[in-house]
């Protein structure tokens, strides 16, 4: 199977199997997916859902956030992973949007880098969510799925697996494509018990047929 083969089938079967990808996170506008997608690094977006609704609720805009005591922000999101810093990017973050874009968060890759707690996979998604640019970003899962596959080979950081999967999946159907590995590796291609039997890629997964051989 040569590698374009391999990807028009992968894509062809996700598909199939996850015709509707959304992201798991709740928000209502630009500014509450950044703040629930700095919340989400190593965390659960079940843990995520539960903090920002009060959270969203006392700070709806990068405003009134910006505003905010850092003991009044990390009450509302102490449950989930390193809070401390957390609180403090989120507070950064705000005061960025504010003083730099209006307010508003900005919808280019350059400006979204400049805002504190942001990396390239929060940047990304952003763009892939919200605006449907042709950006994918490359979390624990879509790293993990892409090199089981054989979407990419001997990918050693996600940038690499990024400009690999950019390469080879036409623009428009990137911010899909996202969608579909995430939820592919969160609850089929597990990182310690994959669940391989029951996967709709095992007749093109590379990993799989391995094992078989």
């Amino acid at each position: 199977m040569t590698i374009k083969e391999r990807y028009k089938r992968t894509f062809e079967l996700l598909d199939e199997a996850i015709p509707e990808p959304q992201t798991e996170l709740h928000y209502d506008t630009p500014f509450h997916l950044l703040v629930a997608v700095i919340l989400s690094a190593q965390c659960t977006d079940k843990r995520v859902n539960m903090v920002t609704p009060p959270l969203f609720e006392a700070f709806p805009d990068a405003q009134t956030l910006a505003a905010a005591q850092p003991e009044a922000v990390y009450e509302y999101i102490k449950s989930v992973s390193y809070p401390n810093n957390k609180t403090r990017s989120l507070i950064g973050a705000a005061k960025t949007i504010v003083e730099q874009f209006g307010g508003e968060v900005p919808d280019n890759i350059d400006d979204l880098l400049k805002i504190p707690g942001v990396g390239r996979k929060t940047a990304n998604v952003m763009l892939a969510v919200v605006w449907h640019r042709a950006a994918m970003p490359v979390d624990t899962h879509v790293f993990r799925v892409a090199e089981r596959i054989g979407l990419t080979t001997n990918s050693r950081t996600p940038f690499q697996t990024e400009q690999t999967l950019v390469k080879h999946i036409p623009g428009d159907k990137l911010p899909t494509a996202h969608h579909q590995l995430i939820l592919h590796g969160r609850y089929t291609c597990k990182a310690r018990k994959p669940e391989c039997l029951d996967c709709a890629l095992k007749d093109v997964c590379r990993m799989y047929n391995k094992k078989k051989s």
